[in-house]
C-alpha cells in the first residue's frame, strides 16, 4: 500500500471511529434492550483494563456483573470502585489457568445464580512489550489465554440459563491471532490451509498445534518454524481461541430454541494498558466498546461463531 493508500484507510478509520463514539452515546431503544437487572454477565480478569471497562459499561446499563480475578485483594478494589459509581457489581476470586478455581468458581454461580446469560472471557496474559518477541513464558500464556478461556467455556456451557434472547459468550481476542493476517500470519501453508476450512477444524488440530508450538519453544526451534513473528506465545495463544469460537459455534448451531448459545470473539485494538506498556493508540474505554456491543445485540442481529472489531465483522 502507497503513501496516498495508507493515508486514505487512516482518514476512513477515523470516520469510522468517530461513527462509534456517536453511536455509543446513544441509548438503546426499549424493543432492542432484551436485559434486565437480573441479567447476570460474568466477566474474566475484570480488576484493570479493558475487562474493567467491559464489566462498567455492562453494569452502565443496567445488568448484574460479576467481576473477576485472580489476586483477590485488586479485584475487590474494582469492583469496590464500580459499586461506588452506584453499579450493580459483584466481586468473586477466580484464576482461570486453574481447574479447581474455576470450578468452585461454577460452583458458586450455580448456588447463588443458578447460572448466568452472559460470559466475557478477557482474562489473559502477555509478557511481551515494544520490539520484543520472548517466548519464556510461553507454557503461563497459552495455559491462561487458551486452556483458560476453553476451560470456562466448556465448564459454563451447561449453566449459560435458557432465554429467548440467548445467552452470549464473547472471547476478547486479538488481531494478531488471525491464520491469514498480512503481517502476522501462520507461515505453514499447510497449516494454514486446514485452520480454515471448517470440515478440517477439529479441537484435535487446535490442541495439537499449540502443544506443537510449546514443544518446539522447549526445543529450542520454534523461531524457524513459520510461526507469528510478533509476540509469539500471545499471536499462538489468541489464534487458538479464534479457532476454538468457530469450532464451538459449529458444536452449539444445533441447540432448539430458548436454549441458544452465542459465541463470538472481539479484537480491542492496540489499547492503553498495563499489557501494553500504556504504549497503545485506544482507550479502554474505546476498546471495550465493541465487545459490549457484541454482547448486548439485539436479538434480530444476533450471529454466532464471528470474529469483531470496531463494530465490524473482520476475517480470522
Amino acid at each position: 500500500m502507497g503513501k496516498q493508500g495508507k493515508e486514505r484507510a487512516k482518514a476512513r478509520r477515523e470516520q469510522r471511529l468517530q461513527e462509534i463514539s456517536r453511536l455509543r452515546k446513544l441509548p438503546y431503544s426499549s424493543v432492542d434492550r432484551w436485559w434486565s437487572s437480573e441479567t447476570v454477565a460474568v466477566v474474566t480478569g475484570a480488576n484493570r483494563g479493558i475487562g474493567y471497562e467491559i464489566a462498567r459499561q455492562l453494569a452502565v446499563h443496567g445488568l448484574r456483573v460479576i467481576v473477576t480475578a485472580r489476586d483477590a485483594d485488586r479485584g475487590r478494589a474494582a469492583a469496590d470502585g464500580l459499586r461506588g459509581e452506584g453499579l450493580n457489581v459483584e466481586f468473586r476470586q477466580l484464576d482461570v489457568s486453574r481447574p479447581e478455581s474455576v470450578e468452585s468458581f461454577a460452583k458458586w454461580i450455580a448456588e447463588k445464580y443458578g447460572g448466568l446469560d452472559i460470559l466475557v472471557n478477557n482474562a489473559g496474559v502477555n509478557f511481551n512489550t515494544g520490539a520484543d518477541n520472548s517466548v519464556e513464558f510461553a507454557e503461563e500464556v497459552i495455559a491462561t489465554n487458551y486452556f483458560g478461556t476453553k476451560r470456562m467455556i466448556e465448564i459454563f456451557i451447561s449453566m449459560m440459563r435458557p432465554s429467548t434472547s440467548g445467552a452470549r459468550i464473547l472471547n476478547v481476542s486479538s488481531r494478531l491471532g488471525r491464520v491469514n493476517g498480512r503481517r502476522n500470519r501462520v507461515g505453514d501453508m499447510t497449516l494454514r490451509e486446514q485452520l480454515l476450512k471448517d470440515d478440517c477444524l477439529s479441537e484435535e488440530l487446535i490442541d495439537d498445534m499449540v502443544t506443537n508450538f510449546l514443544c518446539q519453544v522447549k526445543e529450542g526451534t520454534w523461531a524457524s518454524n513459520d510461526w507469528p513473528q510478533m509476540y509469539t506465545d500471545y499471536s499462538v495463544s489468541k489464534l487458538a481461541v479464534n479457532l476454538f469460537t468457530r469450532l464451538m459455534a459449529r458444536r452449539l448451531a444445533d441447540r432448539p430454541e430458548g436454549h441458544k448459545i452465542y459465541i463470538n470473539c472481539y479484537c480491542p485494538g492496540w489499547v492503553k494498558t498495563a499489557m501494553t506498556g500504556w504504549a497503545g493508540n485506544t482507550s479502554a474505554e474505546e476498546g471495550a466498546d465493541t465487545g459490549v456491543w457484541v454482547a448486548l445485540l439485539p436479538c434480530q442481529l444476533l450471529t454466532t461463531g464471528n470474529f469483531f472489531a470496531e463494530r465490524r465483522e473482520i476475517s480470522f
